[in-house]
């Protein structure tokens, strides 16, 4: 009899991922049924390319909710496009040096094979945060003294899960966090990136960050060797990082709600106040 792969992850007290190797995939209410549920106990077979796919974009679906759609394609401002920046910075700012030290710990409880992924992916990531550096000052902005004294509130929570996930004993979970950023921003379509371009003033390149970790950059190629490289792994390992990819979409929903409802005024007065003098910013 053919073998068909099925994973499933159990992401919060009462919801399991289910992914079969046909293509389906279905979220499980566990409330009622986990003494009895055979998804309510960790998976431990093999995985594949197609079956962990499914799972790793169904925890992106799940923690962002049932408005995800929108809040992906919400209506933006060059106010709010400088807020994201700002927030990217200090997401992009720990990703190196936070892969590098998981990787560490990762070579000293005998896994090179992730060490050495997070290090290559350490590389990668290299030099992004001076990508947002130069998108504010293009716009005229103070870059470093915003930076340094702006951290929005929707993203201090991610840059905590971050912290934790890299710093843990076993820190595969980083993994996953790290999924989720670049899944969500390979869905971005140069239509998407004209739109933000648009905000800015004529002549003026801002969207160098945005290009980079869309679909017009290399993030559909990381995605993809993402997916290869943890569809190999251990169920155990493929498990935290579907569990640290549902908690980052959480976050990011969270951070993208609360930003949402700012209105322009306010997000143009913590700006300022960052950098410390008059900033204008046409909403």
């Amino acid at each position: 009899m053919e073998r068909r792969t099925v994973e499933w992850v159990v992401v919060s007290n009462d919801a399991a991922i289910i992914a079969t190797e046909k293509g389906d995939l279905w979220f499980h209410d566990l409330t009622d049924c986990r003494e009895v549920s055979p998804f309510a106990v960790p998976m431990t077979g093999e995985g594949s390319p197609q079956t962990t796919a499914l799972l790793l974009n169904g925890a992106v679906a799940l923690g962002f909710g049932k408005d995800g759609c929108e809040l992906q394609s919400g209506a933006a401002t060059l106010p709010k496009f400088v807020f994201n920046l700002v927030g990217a910075y200090h997401n992009s700012r720990r990703t190196p040096g936070h892969f590098r030290r998981a990787a560490q710990r990762l070579r000293a409880v005998g896994r090179p094979d992730i060490a050495a992924y997070l290090e290559t992916h350490a590389k990668e990531e290299t030099g992004h945060d001076r990508l947002v550096l130069k998108d504010l000052r293009a716009l005229g902005l103070p870059a470093e003294r915003i930076v340094e004294n702006l951290v929005p509130d929707g993203v201090r929570p991610l840059n905590d899960l971050f912290d934790r996930l890299s710093s843990a004993d076993y820190p595969v979970g980083c993994i996953g966090y790290s999924y989720c950023f670049e899944s969500t921003a390979a869905l971005k379509q140069k239509a998407d990136v004209d739109a933000m371009q648009a905000l800015c003033p004529d002549g003026i390149d801002a969207t160098r960050f945005m290009r980079t970790h869309s679909g017009m950059g290399s993030e559909v190629d990381h995605v993809e060797d993402m997916i290869d490289f943890i569809a190999a792994l251990p169920a155990a390992d493929r498990i935290e990082i579907v569990k640290a990819t549902y908690e980052t979409a959480v976050l990011i929903a969270d951070c993208l709600r609360r930003e949402g409802h700012m209105p322009d005024a306010e997000i143009v007065a913590q700006i300022q106040a960052a950098a410390g003098e008059e900033v204008r910013l046409p909403a």
